[in-house]
């Protein structure tokens, strides 16, 4: 099937233009899992969700794109009858020589012996055995590594911490700073919570005078790096900004956070916070 020149943020994610929201931050959530920040891909994931887990820009999207499927709706038939030809199977070679003379070890000669039995050059048997040994060396270090299921469940724990946290972290209102500023420190370790008094202090001197309030609000997070002890975690979040300038309409700052969670006495707190706002 031919696809589109144009974007679709469905496609991008793998979703169908019906799916709930739950569903769409799911696949932003295992498209993003394995990449890199860098990768240029996790940009394109991230501009998807964006849109599709905004209400107002995803009914927005939805009717351009009605606009532009209805526009080329004849063309994209004619070129689906042209494709609809079936390709012929490729024949299944069956592999020839006996049974008895298929590979028994990667590289090894074989031959048979007077008697009919396969005889495996003696190098052979050493090479084999030096994989055994190699096996079971790498078999003693991965038992006294994490289980899979640990690393799983510490990680989902440490998204759950992050989600939780983003909210007070990115918040505060003018009228109230004691109480904002109070409401973020649960979530911060020591060493955060000092770069968090040094960001707030600047906002306690602008703030009274700008009357500006500013509520988060979470749309998605996603697992960039994972670990029994530390987590990162990226999250897409909203940030409804008011203040005198503009008291009526607010302004909406799109941003997107680097959230490193750390695992302190059983219990994962924000270690780290890197923004990258994506504008309003």
């Amino acid at each position: 099937m031919t696809m589109m020149l144009t974007a679709n943020w469905y496609d991008v994610l793998d979703v169908d233009p019906a799916a709930p929201a739950d569903e769409i931050r799911a696949a932003w959530r295992s498209a993003v899992a394995d990449l890199d920040p860098t990768d240029r891909r996790f940009r394109l994931y991230n501009q998807a969700a964006e849109v599709l887990l905004d209400p107002a820009q995803r009914a927005a999207y939805d009717d351009d794109l009605a606009a532009e499927l209805s526009s080329r709706q004849e063309e994209l038939a004619e070129e689906q009858a042209e494709e609809q030809v079936d390709e012929p199977a490729e024949p299944v070679e069956s592999e020839p020589g006996p049974a008895a003379a298929r590979t028994v070890l990667p590289g090894a000669v074989r031959r048979l012996g007077r008697d009919g039995v396969l005889v495996i050059p003696g190098w052979a048997l050493i090479a084999l055995a030096a994989l055994v040994a190699g096996a079971l060396t790498l078999a003693g270090v991965l038992l006294s590594r994490p289980s899979d299921a640990a690393v799983q469940h510490d990680t989902e724990a440490a998204q759950a911490a992050a989600e939780r946290a983003i909210v007070p972290l990115l918040s505060y209102d003018a009228h109230h700073l004691d109480r904002s500023a109070a409401a973020a420190q649960p979530y911060l370790t020591s060493a955060e919570k000092s770069q968090y008094d040094k960001l707030f202090a600047v906002i306690r001197q602008n703030a009274p005078r700008t009357g500006t309030v500013v509520q988060a609000k979470y749309l998605a997070s996603g697992v960039v790096r994972s670990g029994t002890d530390r987590v990162d975690v990226f999250v897409l979040v909203n940030q409804v900004t008011r203040n005198k300038q503009h008291a009526q309409t607010p302004v909406v700052y799109k941003n997107q956070v680097t959230v490193s969670m750390a695992k302190v006495g059983g219990q994962w707190l924000v270690d780290g916070l890197t923004t990258n706002g994506a504008g309003s």
